[in-house]
């Protein structure tokens, strides 16, 4: 199985965890509710951590729960844990076999709280040590670069966020997630030759803000997995602080722009960075005037509520680093100097 089978098989994996898993995670959410959560501490790596930050808005938003993103070592190298009272905890691992997350869950269950494990892998290690398995149930995943296991892993967050608030317009919202994905799916040649015009590009930033603040960490992981690409995900409120001092002339600039809350500021500072900064400016978004103001870019489609953008919008990504990285005469299916899974200490 290559990385863009994979990625292929992403509308069908979502079918296959809506399909499978919407009683389980019902159940569940049901237990968590009942018991008096307070906040969430969620502990992940790479593009588990991706997915993590994704919870952090949508079950902010949402079921108005504060996520805190875990810091392993304190578990795992310091031995000196927080008290986690009144906590849900949350590790996100698609192996379920990275020993520091695995030692978070494995405190979570000494302190005698909540925990739950997202994973692909519902007989790991990280699975044995949780209270609750969340399977996101995406068949293997081969390729080193995970693309179905992150999105699945969004899809199961916010089918748990939605059964947690009892929300079912929110349930009903994502079962249209296949077909959004598959619209997108079906543009793969003209992104394969947008991302040929980029192929002698070596850095570039990755901008968005709030809920796609996960796609921009996301898309520059794969950029920089795949294609060797530096590429910095930035919130564009934080590119402000500093950070855009970087853009002079033809610098690439890729971002996730639909229409949402943060959209003014986001598109203010695109027309900034092109009429001051003379930056090259690569587009995901549903919004003509941005797609006016790049270089390229892709159309989502109308209508997709902002809290599942962020499902989409990964679809282009991931395409662009995949073909970005042929281009560059380099192979995705083995990018240096990595293994499929990574047992952090």
């Amino acid at each position: 199985m290559s990385l863009i089978d994979e990625i292929h098989e992403q509308p069908q994996a979502i079918r296959k965890l809506l399909n499978s898993q919407g009683e389980a995670i019902a159940t569940i959410a049901g237990q968590v509710r009942a018991r008096g959560i307070e906040y969430i501490y969620l502990a992940a790596r790479g593009t588990s951590k991706n997915a993590g930050r994704y919870a952090q808005y949508l079950i902010g938003a949402v079921n108005r729960i504060p996520i805190a993103l875990a810091p392993p070592s304190l578990f795992s190298i310091y031995h000196l844990p927080p008290l986690l009272k009144n906590a849900l905890v949350i590790g996100v691992s698609q192996s379920g076999r990275s020993p520091d997350i695995i030692s978070v869950i494995e405190e979570a269950r000494r302190q005698g709280v909540v925990s739950l494990a997202v994973t692909n892998n519902p007989v790991s290690p990280m699975a044995d040590a949780a209270e609750f398995i969340l399977d996101i149930s995406c068949g293997p995943e081969v390729a080193v670069a995970a693309t179905k296991t992150y999105t699945n892993s969004l899809a199961a967050l916010a089918l748990f966020s939605a059964e947690l608030a009892e929300n079912a317009e929110m349930k009903r919202a994502l079962e249209n997630v296949p077909a959004w994905m598959e619209e997108m799916l079906g543009r793969e040649d003209e992104i394969a030759q947008q991302a040929a015009s980029f192929h002698a590009m070596n850095h570039c930033v990755v901008l968005g803000r709030g809920y796609n603040y996960a796609t921009v960490n996301e898309w520059s992981l794969k950029m920089k997995e795949l294609s060797g690409v530096m590429a910095e995900p930035y919130s564009s409120a934080d590119f402000l602080h500093g950070p855009i001092a970087m853009v002079k002339g033809d610098f690439p600039v890729l971002n996730v722009a639909p229409s949402c809350i943060a959209y003014p500021s986001l598109y203010e500072l695109l027309g900034r960075l092109r009429e001051e900064r003379r930056a090259e400016i690569y587009s995901i978004t549903d919004r003509d005037e941005v797609l006016q103001l790049s270089r390229a870019g892709q159309r989502l489609a109308q209508g997709i509520p902002e809290w599942l953008t962020p499902l989409i919008a990964i679809i282009p990504g991931q395409l662009f680093a995949y073909h970005l990285t042929r281009h560059k005469g380099l192979d995705p299916d083995n990018p240096s100097g990595l293994s499929k899974v990574t047992e952090t200490h």
